[in-house]
C-alpha cells in the first residue's frame, strides 16, 4: 500500500505511525510517498493563502489520481466539507488537544515580560493571546516545528505550538506551558488524525480494498470520532474558514457529550464563547447524530450572540481553497460505511 503524506518531519512522523500500525493490521507493507503541496512552498502568511486547507489540496490529487492509495492528514488541516470521490475512512486516537508555550527561560503567559515577541501563524492564537496579554508582541511566522523552536533561542521570545505536534517528534519537552482548553479552546480537531481513501474502496469486492476497510476499521477511535464530528460540524454551521479565530473543543464522560465553542474578534478585545450538552445513548450512528445536533446548537447560539459579526466569518470562508468550504459538513464517513 501506498501512504501519501507531506514530508515535513512531523508529517512524516505521524504517517509512519499509522503506517506500522496499518501494515500489521493488514499484514501488508505500506510505503510512505512524500507529496509537496503550495503550503510546503509558499511562505506566506497561512490566513493569506487560505487557511490550513492549502496543506491538503495536492495530496488529495494524488490520492484522487490513484498515485496512492490513502492519506494521512492531521484532522484541523482539513476543510469540513466533503471532497468529492473521498472518504474519511478512520479516526486513529486522539493525541494531546492543548496548544503550548515554548518561552525562553521557562516563563508562562502570566510571566512572560511585558511587550514580548510571540509567534504564531493562527489567527485563533493570536486573537487568545491578545485576549490575554494585550501588551505582547504577536509575530506571524511560518515554518516547520524545528524552525519555529528554533526562532525562540534567536528573534522570538516564545511561540505557540500544538502538544501533539511537539510529542509525535519527541520535543514535548520544550513547552514551558500547557494551556488549559477551558481558557484556551484549541483548533476543531486538533490533536488528531485522519486517514482518507477513495470513496470508491468502499463498494469494492477487490480482496485488496476489502483487506485495506478491515485494517482501518481497527485504526477507528469511536470516542475519538465523535468529539471530532461535533468539533467540526460547529465549525461547518458557523460557515467558517480555516483562518477564522475559532476555538472548539468536545470531551465524552460518562456517557455525556461536552460540547463549547469561543469565537474572538481578531484582535482578542471581544469573544463570545457557547456550550451544550447531551447524553448519549443507541448505535454508533445514534451517537454521531447526537453529537451532530448538539454541535449546531452551539453553533445557532453563537451566531445569535453576534459570532458571524465579531469576526467577519463569511470572509475567512472565501479564502478557503477551491477543493472546498466550510458549509456542508464534517464529511466523516460513518461506521455503517
Amino acid at each position: 500500500m501506498r501512504l501519501g503524506t507531506r514530508a515535513s518531519r512531523l508529517a512524516v512522523a505521524q504517517s509512519q505511525d499509522v503506517a506500522d500500525r496499518l501494515a500489521k493490521a493488514a499484514g501488508r507493507p505500506v510505503e510512505l510517498v512524500t507529496v509537496t503541496s503550495e503550503g510546503d512552498t509558499n511562505r506566506a502568511s497561512l490566513a493569506s493563502l487560505g487557511g490550513t486547507g492549502v496543506f491538503a489540496s495536492a495530496l488529495r490529487e494524488a490520492l484522487v489520481a490513484g498515485e496512492v492509495d490513502v492519506l494521512v492528514h492531521s484532522l484541523k488541516d482539513l476543510p469540513t466539507a466533503p471532497y468529492d470521490g473521498l472518504t474519511i475512512a478512520s479516526v486513529p486516537k486522539r493525541a494531546d488537544a492543548r496548544d503550548v508555550l515554548v518561552a525562553r527561560n521557562a516563563a508562562t503567559i502570566d510571566t512572560l515580560p511585558e511587550g514580548a515577541k510571540v509567534g504564531t501563524g493562527s489567527p485563533r492564537r493570536v486573537a487568545q493571546l491578545r485576549a490575554k496579554r494585550p501588551d505582547l508582541d504577536v509575530v506571524d511566522i511560518r515554518g516547520n516545528i524545528d524552525t519555529r523552536l528554533g526562532r525562540v533561542e534567536d528573534d522570538l521570545d516564545a511561540v505557540v505550538l500544538a502538544a501533539a505536534g511537539l510529542g509525535r517528534i519527541d520535543r514535548l519537552d520544550a513547552a514551558t506551558e500547557l494551556l488549559d482548553l477551558g481558557f484556551w479552546p484549541s483548533a476543531p480537531g486538533q490533536g488528531a488524525l485522519a486517514v482518507e481513501i477513495r470513496t470508491e474502496v468502499l463498494t469494492s469486492t477487490a480482496k485488496t480494498d476489502e483487506n485495506l476497510l478491515a485494517a482501518l476499521r481497527k485504526l477507528d477511535h469511536a470516542p475519538t470520532r465523535l468529539t471530532v464530528t461535533a468539533e467540526r460540524e460547529v465549525l461547518a454551521k458557523l460557515e467558517a474558514g480555516c483562518s477564522a479565530p475559532i476555538g472548539a473543543t468536545a470531551v465524552v464522560d460518562a456517557e455525556l457529550l461536552l460540547v463549547s465553542a469561543t469565537v474572538y474578534r481578531p484582535d482578542g478585545s471581544e469573544y463570545r464563547t457557547a456550550s451544550h450538552a447531551a447524553h448519549l445513548d443507541g448505535s454508533a450512528q445514534d451517537r454521531l447524530d447526537e453529537a451532530l445536533a448538539v454541535a449546531g446548537r452551539v453553533a445557532a447560539e453563537l451566531l445569535e450572540n453576534g459570532a458571524a459579526e465579531l469576526a467577519d466569518l463569511a470572509s475567512s470562508v472565501s479564502r478557503e481553497p477551491a477543493d472546498g468550504d466550510h458549509s456542508a459538513g464534517p464529511g466523516l464517513a460513518t461506521p455503517a460505511e
